[in-house]
């Protein structure tokens, strides 16, 4: 691991560190509006994690401090070396591919200084997403209503862009790199923690980002899947439950049990008419649940395009329900599967056990 410094106060309040792997063609943009929104008492660390393009290069032109660790080891690990790396006592984290607003740091400065306020804060994606093309502007709205449609006091975190006070992220041992070393929920598992340990955490909706990330139809299928449903539905399946916020309200969780059966009774339909009459009407019931955030599509692009996101709304769904499926059979198996108590008694006399 090796350090390159920018010149900075000897003592920052906040530090602003953005991970980043392969993003030069992004990471200028996200820099130059962090520079715009930063304050006199703040540092910029960016983390390459081992990047094979001139990611490092180009955060070393914005005047950032950078981080290079040797191998590439994930967003989680990234953050956590900056955490380290890093002297203030507010640690903001910002994603390579986000360009925050400008007063994104007053807005977290301001939050978490209230007496007897949060501990973390997080926001969300603005409505402007700059990726052309229906996916691409589907995933990132999406993203934005559900974050502006949920709880001020949440149970959860976002690390893309989002901040909490530094004793609390120490206090909980930071990001799980060991269990995410990949892209995927390690700020969600990390905004559980900070819940349990009595810590408050707010979604400040006025906090926000434009997001920059171009989605392909793989991209999306992949990431649903593998990088979030999967993983969410094993924490949940951890934690016996989850809060009803966010992507886990009620009627997220009825439309996913609506889409398998608009699915299943697709291919009955060829042969029952009962079965297409059923499907339709579970595909009404998606809609009807949803209709909030269809109507923010058509206020946002127009009706083509709210249209065009209804069959991708559904696969999004679809995949929620196979990785929550996935999971469960996975944790059933696991359960069923008969331990051995010495090989339990070895692991805790090696001190490797919790």
């Amino acid at each position: 691991m090796t350090t390159t410094s920018e010149s900075h106060d000897s003592s920052p309040r906040i530090s602003i560190v953005v991970p980043a792997h392969d993003n030069g063609a992004v990471l200028e943009e996200c820099l130059a509006a962090v520079r715009v929104a930063r304050t006199p008492d703040c540092e910029i660390i960016v983390v390459d994690d081992a990047s094979s393009d001139d990611t490092p290069a180009r955060a070393a032109s914005s005047g950032a401090r950078v981080v290079s660790l040797s191998r590439n080891r994930g967003p989680a690990a990234a953050r956590n070396e900056g955490a380290r790396q890093s002297r203030g006592d507010i640690l903001f984290f910002v994603d390579a591919d986000v360009v925050v607003a400008p007063d994104a740091v007053r807005r977290v400065l301001s939050t978490l200084g209230e007496p007897s306020g949060p501990t973390a804060t997080f926001g969300s994606y603005d409505a402007r997403p700059r990726a052309a093309g229906t996916i691409s502007q589907y995933r990132n709205l999406l993203h934005h209503f559900v974050h502006q449609s949920g709880s001020a006091e949440a149970s959860t975190f976002w690390a893309g862009c989002g901040a909490m006070h530094r004793r609390a992220f120490e206090q909980v041992g930071g990001f799980d790199e060991q269990r995410y070393p990949k892209p995927s929920i390690e700020d969600i598992e990390l905004g559980g923690r900070l819940r349990e340990a009595g810590h408050r955490i707010r979604l400040d909706k006025q906090l926000q980002g434009t997001h920059l990330k171009r989605w392909t139809f793989e991209s999306m299928v992949h990431t649903d899947l593998t990088r979030r449903a999967i993983p969410w539905a094993r924490l949940l399946l951890e934690r016996g439950g989850g809060p009803a916020d966010l992507n886990l309200k009620p009627g997220q969780r009825a439309s996913v049990v609506l889409t398998a059966l608009a699915i299943a009774c697709l291919p009955l339909s060829a042969w029952r008419s009962e079965a297409a009459v059923v499907a339709a009407l579970a595909v009404l019931g998606v809609l009807s649940i949803n209709r909030e955030l269809f109507g923010f599509f058509v206020r946002a692009r127009g009706w083509v395009f709210a249209a065009a996101c209804v069959p991708l709304h559904l696969i999004h769904y679809l995949c929620s329900g196979l990785g929550y499926l996935y999971a469960w059979v996975e944790n059933r198996t696991a359960a069923s599967v008969p331990r051995d108590p010495r090989g339990i008694a070895a692991v805790r006399r090696s001190g490797h056990g919790r």
